[in-house]
């Protein structure tokens, strides 16, 4: 009996830790606020340097004229049809460095949808309310249909 209850509360104290852990892990994450910029409207400067990141799947921040922007992209792609969204951003602070994480959605095209054979570079531009750059930058994504 003694030993039911010793495993009974080591797993009680585990489920407390792992619990503990957590909650305070999610602590000090805040929502970023952001605009969508329409291709038209994008900064010639992000213009500019979008040729070097384009044949890679990543998120990019940059500063210009003290706003900050997030740029995600998606690589090459051989078909028309893949596009991609941001849907969240949010900064967090991680073993004193600020991260931000920028959440994608990815579209590709259904399986035998017809699609104009072309190469094409998807990528979406936000403008965020940040004051100052993040160290660290992650992209997450999720597809969607």
């Amino acid at each position: 009996m003694k030993r039911i209850v010793s495993i009974v509360a080591i797993l009680v104290f585990i489920a407390a830790i792992l619990f503990f852990f957590r909650y305070f892990r999610g602590k000090g994450v805040q929502n970023v606020s952001f605009d969508t910029i329409d291709p038209e409207n994008i900064p010639r400067q992000i213009t500019e340097v979008l040729p070097n990141y384009r044949m890679k799947e990543k998120a990019l921040v940059c500063r210009i004229n003290d706003e900050i922007f997030v740029v995600v992209t998606r690589g090459e792609k051989n078909t028309a049809g893949y596009e991609v969204e941001i849907d969240k951003i949010t900064l967090s602070v991680d073993d004193g460095e600020r991260v931000l994480t920028v959440y994608a959605q990815y579209k590709d095209p259904k399986p035998g949808e017809v699609t104009a054979q072309i190469l094409t570079y998807p990528f979406a531009v936000v403008k965020t309310d940040l004051d100052e750059l993040p160290q660290k930058v992650i992209l997450e994504r999720e597809y969607k249909n």
